[in-house]
């Protein structure tokens, strides 16, 4: 019996050549049916608030405008709750099988919103349920669907694919804006809000019927143990890239790694995995997530108040202006992404980061000084938020990538709940600066602030952040079930299946 057999443990090949694959059709389509999970929450958030005035109408459903307003709590709440709870089974029950529940989720709570019929009592509860089984599907989207690109797309590739997916949440927010609109010109108040809520799930059922026919992550498969379920879905990987004209590259047998699968891993064991095995990594992860989702939720949520408050613009008309400013968040992830991968992760997240920290307190003063107008004011949050939005999408990346893949998803799941709990309270301060708009100055001490916030997370990145460029993600961390193994790096060879490397090394703290 060989020392391998004694111990349990498996060696294997398939991070390796996951990692050495050539961009092929098999990723494209991948990206697509995957990412469609941002691109559904910015739908699905901008729709809510186009039409949560004609909520309020008694030919529509006649809410008080408190339970409108209250509608956007519930959501974000159904979003942390469900990040935790569908973050934990993705660990436990594999990537796929919770991408296709989360999308499942999504589609049943926000279907059934669109069949709300009064507003009775009974009925708001009804309301407010759907909105938090909407919120908890796409809540529990980030988790699985971060961890399954990122285990998935080559290491080359990974954060620009990453940071491009996470971006596209402006796309949806760009075509919720466009759909309210035509919603609330085509249609008559008792139905047009209807069909802004059924938009989302109508291109989510599309999707789900993509998603059938991705593979579970071989990372996943092989950290628990399901070797020959592993070999399956590579082999699987390995000819779709091959029917794409793509020849396959050998793989580096020295690149071999010695698992033994773990137990489960519950929340209590996944923070002191965290915050005392790999503190800087933890500090790291909140503080990117925290000061953006702080700077995102005060410009985002406030924006409309701004431009008829200060600035005079008519209502029907601030969706216009939010289109470009979506068109400044969508683009500067395209542009920016691939320089994450070859500039490199933490000179771009500082970078990015303390840009748009800069360029908020330039605007600020302008703003102050009564320099700008609804034209300029707007061209400016374009500016600064085509930086701030690829830090933001890479802050996602950072916390999928820094971390063991047995608690990948818990540990985005994790810092995705800090950041919207502290992203949360971002709206209120700032709703209260801007007032009756006859303060300016408030409003200026606001975006200090935020800009403030902005730059220190850009120098926590400077100073803590991992250069995780082109690396497997089993050299970034390595997975726990390496590390418990015993084994050390050794030279070795072996069939592509095969091999007798290993990577104990904790690269950090």
């Amino acid at each position: 019996m060989t020392s391998l057999e004694k111990t349990g443990a498996i060696r294997s090949l398939i991070p390796a050549r996951l990692d050495r694959l050539p961009w092929a059709p098999f990723h494209t389509r991948l990206v697509v049916a995957l990412g469609v999970a941002w691109i559904l929450d910015g739908l699905e958030i901008t729709i809510a608030s186009s039409v949560s005035e004609t909520l309020t109408k008694p030919e529509a459903l006649g809410l008080t405008s408190a339970a409108v307003g209250a509608t956007a709590s519930v959501y974000l709440a159904g979003e942390v709750v469900g990040a935790l709870v569908f973050g934990n089974l993705s660990d436990r029950l594999g990537r796929r099988n919770l991408f296709m529940i989360t999308l499942g989720v999504y589609l049943v709570g926000s279907g059934l919103t669109a069949f709300t019929m009064g507003n009775g009592p009974g009925w708001v509860i009804y309301f407010f349920a759907t909105r938090f089984i909407a919120g908890m599907g796409i809540g529990g989207e980030y988790a699985a669907i971060n961890s399954a690109i990122d285990e998935l797309i080559p290491a080359r590739y990974r954060g620009r694919v990453d940071i491009a997916v996470n971006g596209t949440y402006w796309a949806g927010a760009i075509l919720g804006t466009i759909g309210a609109l035509v919603a609330l010109n085509a249609f008559d108040d008792s139905l047009k809000w209807r069909i802004g809520f059924l938009l989302g799930p109508v291109l989510g059922l599309v999707i789900l019927l993509v998603r059938r026919n991705l593979p579970e992550s071989p990372r996943w498969q092989v950290m628990n143990g399901r070797e020959e379920a592993a070999e399956a879905s590579i082999t699987y990987i390995e000819e779709e890239v091959r029917k794409g004209g793509k020849p396959l590259p050998d793989v580096d047998a020295t690149k071999a790694i010695e698992l033994q699968p773990t137990t489960e891993i519950g929340y209590v064991a996944l923070l002191r995995v965290l915050f005392r095995e790999m503190p800087t990594r933890a500090i790291l992860g909140a503080s990117l997530m925290i000061t953006q989702s702080f700077l995102y939720n005060a410009i985002f949520f406030t924006y409309s108040l701004v431009l008829g408050k200060f600035f005079h613009v008519p209502e029907g008309v601030i969706p216009l202006y939010f289109i470009a400013f979506a068109v400044g968040n969508f683009v500067g992830p395209l542009a920016l992404g691939h320089l994450f991968d070859t500039v490199g992760r933490r000179k771009m997240i500082a970078g990015t980061y303390g840009i748009s920290g800069v360029l908020l307190v330039i605007t600020a003063f302008l703003f102050n000084a009564g320099a700008l107008t609804a034209l300029t004011q707007t061209i400016a949050w374009c500016v600064i938020f085509f930086f701030a939005s690829a830090g933001a999408s890479a802050a996602y990346l950072t916390v999928s990538e820094i971390f063991p893949l047995e608690v990948r998803a818990k540990a985005i799941a994790v810092f995705f709940a800090i950041a919207q709990c502290f992203g949360a309270i971002a709206p209120l301060i700032y709703g209260a600066l801007i007032g009756d708009g006859s303060q300016p100055y408030l409003l200026f001490i606001g975006y200090v602030m935020g800009a403030i916030i902005m730059i220190a997370g850009g120098a926590v990145a400077w100073f803590l952040g991992v250069d995780a460029e082109g690396k497997a993600l089993e050299d970034i961390v390595s997975p726990l079930a390496a590390r418990r193994s015993g084994v050390t790096r050794a030279p070795g060879a072996g069939s592509p299946t095969g091999g007798t490397t290993i990577n104990t090394r904790e690269p950090e703290d």
